[in-house]
């Protein structure tokens, strides 16, 4: 399957006065654009739980019990209940218009898999990067991954029940996140919450589109 490039490709896609997003011309036999789309982030950030509230289809993971073996190696500072960790990916589908459907892929959060995210990212239009506020210098490397690559991202701060709750300017202040930069609030395990973020990735990548 070819998805569209970084460009959206090349502007076939426009957002509409009621803010869906749809291909010029509106062929209803038109085939969907599939849109690559990354989520990206921290150990035990959220990514496989967004993945799954959103994905239209049974999400795919590569979820394995954390072993001994991973002590010393993986931080669980504010995930210390994390029995499982995503290996490989997580990957869902989501249709958003008739002329566009999301395919997501969860990236893995650990640093021993951070090679992975060079083939992930390959022709994705933009990233989610995943935020816990807990641990917010773990977001560091996700966003300088996305801004050297030029991939256009968002960055989404997911709400932890015993989290201290920032305003999103004062996320991109600790961040150093550029303001064109889209920074939401989502909750990974609401559905609409989760898709309204993408959503906005999605708007933000057409806007980034000469």
């Amino acid at each position: 399957m070819g998805f569209a490039d970084s460009s959206l490709a090349e502007g076939r896609s426009r957002r509409t006065a009621q803010g869906r997003i749809d291909a010029p011309g509106g062929d209803q036999n038109a085939a969907p654009i599939p849109v690559k789309l990354v989520v990206a982030g921290g150990f035990g950030v959220g990514k496989t739980t967004l993945v799954g509230a959103v994905s239209e289809i049974p999400p795919l993971t590569t979820e394995e019990e954390m072993t001994v073996a991973s002590e010393g190696v993986d931080d669980l500072t504010g995930v210390e209940r994390k029995e499982t960790t995503t290996v490989a990916l997580d990957f869902g589908r989501i249709t958003i218009s008739d002329e566009i459907v999301l395919y997501l892929f969860g990236a893995p959060g650990q640093n021993r898999f951070w090679p992975l995210w060079n083939d992930l990212a390959l022709g994705a239009v933009g990233a989610v990067v995943l935020v816990d506020t807990r641990k917010l210098e773990d977001a560091f490397a996700s966003v300088d991954f996305f801004e050297r690559r030029g991939i256009p991202f968002v960055v989404a701060v997911n709400i932890f029940d015993d989290a201290y709750h920032y305003e999103p300017e004062e996320v991109r202040e600790a961040l150093v996140i550029p303001q064109e930069v889209p920074i939401v609030i989502c909750d990974a395990r609401d559905r609409e919450l989760a898709k309204n973020t993408l959503i906005t990735l999605v708007r933000h990548a057409i806007d980034r589109t000469p």
